[in-house]
């Protein structure tokens, strides 16, 4: 049986705040951001990515303390070059370190506006073969 984990809500204090954060500082491509008189929730998405994080004020989402999600991750070809992207739009991003040999022993970290934090981790191979081939990708390739 295939499953997909396709969305991760992510509890956050200030919606409008998560978005500038994730869309415009981390890079994440901005799905939706739906507001009624009764809900606002905005899905984005890490280019290459499957999976998107889930940013709102439903119930489930309400459940959870913002900055309460710790060690979600994100995978790079090259942690060095992602770390500097992201210092360059403004992101406090931790110093690369390598915690074992090999390939998939590199990380670093950062922290979202309210604590929610994410290790990055590096494995060369997604440069060679990502997860979602580009062309798989659409036209515009998000």
């Amino acid at each position: 049986m295939d499953m997909t984990l396709e969305v991760v809500i992510l509890p956050v204090s200030d919606i409008d705040r998560a978005v500038a954060f994730y869309r415009d500082q981390v890079g994440f491509h901005l799905d939706h951001d739906t507001r009624t008189e009764h809900m606002h929730v905005v899905q984005l998405t890490p280019e290459g990515s499957g999976c998107s994080v889930v940013v709102g004020d439903l119930p489930a989402q309400r459940e959870m303390a913002p900055g309460s999600m710790h060690g979600l991750q994100l995978v790079v070809a090259d942690a060095a070059a992602a770390r500097a992207e992201l210092v360059a739009r403004g992101v406090d991003a931790s110093e690369v370190r390598q915690v074992a040999p090999g390939d998939g022993g590199t990380f670093f970290g950062f922290t979202d506006p309210d604590g929610n934090t994410w290790a990055v981790q590096e494995i060369a191979a997604r440069g060679r073969t990502p997860l979602i081939p580009l062309e798989a990708r659409g036209a515009s390739g998000s």
